[in-house]
């Protein structure tokens, strides 16, 4: 892309921020949202106040802007880049066995092209075509199983309807079926895709459900309401993996040798990273899940170990055992 294309690409993705933010931008918002100064966000402002119908907004001593209205059809088309990436989503839950949250992005899919005009899908099909043969989502190996379009459905209408979700849960390791009824908090989609649930009238956290383990799923008669104060991102972040557990304080030293890769790759939404002078790094975090991080470390070959705590240590001497063995 040229300079002056770039610089065309941020104003009309300014405008669409202006249009979407309902509370409207501040200057430095909009500076922020194209990567310029302040000083070329208020020319950019005052472009955009020229064609469209711009409404200032006080918030105390705050100023902000917004469009209002709605952009015209012109400028809310899709590209061919935005309709391969949906594209790309649709078919790497396809390879993933995941087919009902691919029907569910397919069905958005074919509602955006059947809302483009003969003359726009013409001309956009030879990009489309190319993008899509040509893109793929990796798919790393591991498990791949599907989950229930009619589960899901259940899941996602309770959490919409705050209600409570009746189930038969298969728990592994266990002979019969249970009834189950929870207050549904969240999902988290994955290669194994799982209901984040609460008990109700007890004082026990949150727990997973697998929900390819869940049979005769049904919104309950009863309210189920979440609290306004729980954050499913900060929930999750109190564990490495899926599985929870009592919370350490992690500590992990990187060597020299791997300490360019590992500033690269994500332990921890919360991790905190320490150069050394001896050119070694130092991670450290707070979670759960033992086990998880322990196998994950193991896949470094010995580049990282271990400092904190003596649990961390001994889950990978176990691990390292046992592949001896």
């Amino acid at each position: 892309m040229t300079h002056r294309m770039a610089k065309l690409d941020r104003l009309l993705s300014l405008v669409h921020a202006m249009v979407d933010e309902p509370e409207g931008l501040t200057l430095d918002e909009m500076a922020q949202h194209v990567g310029v100064n302040r000083r070329t966000a208020e020319r950019m402002r005052d472009v955009i106040m020229m064609h469209f119908d711009l409404e200032p907004m006080s918030e105390g001593r705050t100023k902000r802007w917004r469009i209002a209205g709605k952009l015209g059809r012109m400028f809310t088309k899709p590209t061919p880049t935005e309709l391969a990436a949906l594209q790309a989503e649709v078919d790497g839950y396809r390879r993933s066995s995941q087919d009902a949250q691919a029907d569910v992005l397919a069905s958005l899919l074919n509602k955006i092209r059947g809302a483009l005009d003969g003359p726009t899908r013409t001309r956009t099909a030879p990009d489309l075509e190319a993008l899509t043969r040509a893109q793929r989502i990796f798919i790393p190996a591991g498990p791949g199983i599907p989950i229930a379009a009619e589960t899901l459905a259940a899941v996602q209408q309770a959490i919409m309807a705050g209600m409570m979700l009746e189930f038969d849960y298969q728990a592994e390791g266990k002979g019969d079926a249970e009834w189950r009824r929870v207050i549904p908090y969240g999902v988290v989609h994955g290669s194994i895709s799982y209901l984040i649930g609460k008990l109700p009238e007890r004082d026990d956290p949150p727990v997973f459900y697998r929900l390819d383990r869940m049979a005769v799923v049904n919104v309950s008669d009863r309210q189920g309401t979440v609290p306004a104060d729980f954050d499913i991102d900060q929930w999750m972040s109190k564990s490495f993996g899926i599985w929870r557990g009592e919370e350490y304080e992690i500590a992990l030293r990187v060597l020299p040798t791997a300490a360019e890769l590992a500033k690269q790759w994500r332990f921890h939404t919360q991790q905190v990273l320490l150069e050394e002078t001896d050119g070694s790094l130092l991670i450290t975090f707070r979670a759960g899940g033992l086990r998880e991080l322990a196998m994950h470390l193991c896949t470094w070959s010995g580049s990282i170990e271990p400092v904190s705590p003596k649990e961390l240590i001994d889950e990978i001497s176990q691990i390292s055992k046992a592949i001896s063995f």
